[in-house]
């Protein structure tokens, strides 16, 4: 995009427009907010409507002498510009260009640190908040939120079985040395304690948590289904991949002998963009959490937090990949959730494009990230019967159902109800199941949990092994 082309954008969190230079305090704190966020351009000589109007030649000396004198006198530290012209189809506009600084944060003089810190966030400057401030001093040490010691409960009081778990099946046992290199905890004076990370990947502080709901129609007006996850970040995200394969599409193709179910949208886009939710969204804003939105015409997965302050959306977009948690980050990365550093946008596209879909939009709307994937119209087919008849290498069309099927190509019963189909979709991916485990993925307390066991033992869809706490559930072999 060139210059023209920006401009014709309109203002963002790198670009703003004037038509000429604008009160001393209101250019300080777009300076102060470039600096402190993403760098950015300040042009003059554009009006309201994006005209390049320019400005006179003759102005343009005095303009720079006062621009820079400002800056000094009123921007601390020192933040270093560079002013120049351009020509824009035969108009003279001037650019103040601001890089992001190392000596974050940077503030207004005449003010202070605490009342006169700024950040750009969208097309306008915001006043920095405390938990801003001190966010921006972790950046200047090169510190991440999630790398800082929780001092409010010691490691010994921690119960680590669900990171634990997850490691041991990959054959990674999780001692403290694995524990110390991924900065999960942090030993001072003798004690051990956890990291904000360890804190946050088990579900341990109050605002990790995902809320997930169906509403009718295309907003918000009323609701028909929603939940809130709580507990461990892996569990979180596989509750609400059910959640939202609870309440989309599922078309089914058989093809000769097999049958292959297909979500409306790619599962695979849908996971890329719930794991980069969970990993980037910003942890120390403690009033908000994830929140997944069904509508009829979109799925939406809105993450707390901007982007990253050295990333804009057109890097994000051209594959650029800025880690703002790191300890989450390295953790989901070991345990193969993550397959490369900036990928994730690239394969979100691809999977839709391949299933004849219009490209999500991802985009920075002020202090959050916010995806949507676009649902197919429904083709409102009349319904084929329970016992269609197979014609060899004729692909035949079996009815949307928002039921779940398992990823796998076995053919399970009509009769299978979607929790059951949950259960059996876990067993698909992990092997096996346990009565908390079904507890969890369905939301349930245990007692219902195994109800529901029971049930499929009965009909002979599962097999029971082990006994008390050793307990597990596998599928039944067909």
């Amino acid at each position: 995009m060139n210059f023209i082309e920006s401009i014709q954008q309109g203002e963002s969190k790198t670009l703003e427009l004037k038509l000429q230079l604008p009160q001393h305090d209101q250019i300080a704190k777009t300076i102060v907010a470039f600096a402190n966020t993403s760098g950015g351009k300040l042009v003059l000589g554009v009006d309201d409507k994006r005209q390049v109007i320019g400005i006179s030649e003759v102005d343009i000396f005095a303009l720079q002498d006062q621009i820079t004198s400002l800056v000094f006198d009123r921007c601390y530290p020192t933040i270093l510009t560079e002013i120049y012209t351009a020509n824009l189809d035969g108009k003279l506009v001037l650019v103040v260009e601001v890089f992001r600084g190392n000596l974050l944060p940077y503030y207004l003089k005449a003010v202070g640190k605490n009342n006169g810190t700024y950040l750009r966030i969208g097309a306008s400057n915001r006043k920095a908040d405390f938990e801003h401030i001190v966010e921006l001093e972790r950046q200047k040490r090169n510190l991440s939120f999630d790398e800082e010691a929780y001092r409010e409960q010691v490691l010994e009081t921690l119960d680590l079985t669900p990171l634990e778990t997850r490691f041991s099946a990959l054959g990674k046992p999780l001692d403290q040395e694995k524990l110390k290199n991924l900065k999960l905890i942090f030993q001072e004076h003798g004690t051990l304690w956890p990291t904000n990370g360890l804190m946050i990947l088990l579900g341990l502080l109050p605002h990790a948590s995902t809320k997930c709901a169906r509403f009718k129609g295309t907003d918000m007006s009323v609701f028909l289904d929603r939940k809130e996850y709580n507990g461990d970040l892996f569990t979180q995200l596989e509750q609400t991949e059910v959640f939202i394969k609870n309440h989309i599409h599922l078309h089914g193709q058989i093809k000769g002998l097999q049958r292959t179910d297909t979500y409306e949208i790619p599962l695979s886009a849908l996971r890329e963009a719930l794991i980069n939710a969970f990993i980037h969204r910003d942890y120390t804003n403690q009033g908000r959490d994830i929140k997944v939105g069904i509508y009829d015409d979109i799925v939406n997965i809105v993450s707390p937090g901007g982007l990253p302050n050295t990333l804009t959306q057109e890097a994000l977009m051209d594959g650029r990949s800025e880690i703002r948690n790191r300890v989450i980050a390295r953790v989901f990365k070991e345990l193969g959730y993550i397959e490369q550093w900036g990928s994730g946008i690239a394969r979100i596209k691809s999977a839709c494009q391949a299933q004849g879909l219009a490209q999500p939009r991802i985009r920075e709307k002020g202090d959050f990230v916010d995806v949507a994937f676009y649902r197919p119209v429904l083709n409102h087919t009349p319904k084929v019967p329970d016992t269609p008849e197979i014609v060899p290498d004729t692909p035949e069309i079996v009815p949307d159902t928002p039921e779940i099927v398992p990823d796998t190509s076995e053919i399970v019963p009509d009769t299978v109800s979607s929790q059951e189909r949950a259960i059996l979709a876990h067993m698909g991916q992990h092997g096996q199941i346990t009565t908390p485990e079904v507890a969890r993925q369905l939301v349930v307390k245990d007692r219902r949990a195994r109800a529901v066991l029971k049930k499929m033992l009965d009909q002979g869809l599962i097999e029971k092994r082990g006994s008390a706490r050793k307990t597990i559930y596998v599928k039944v072999d067909v």
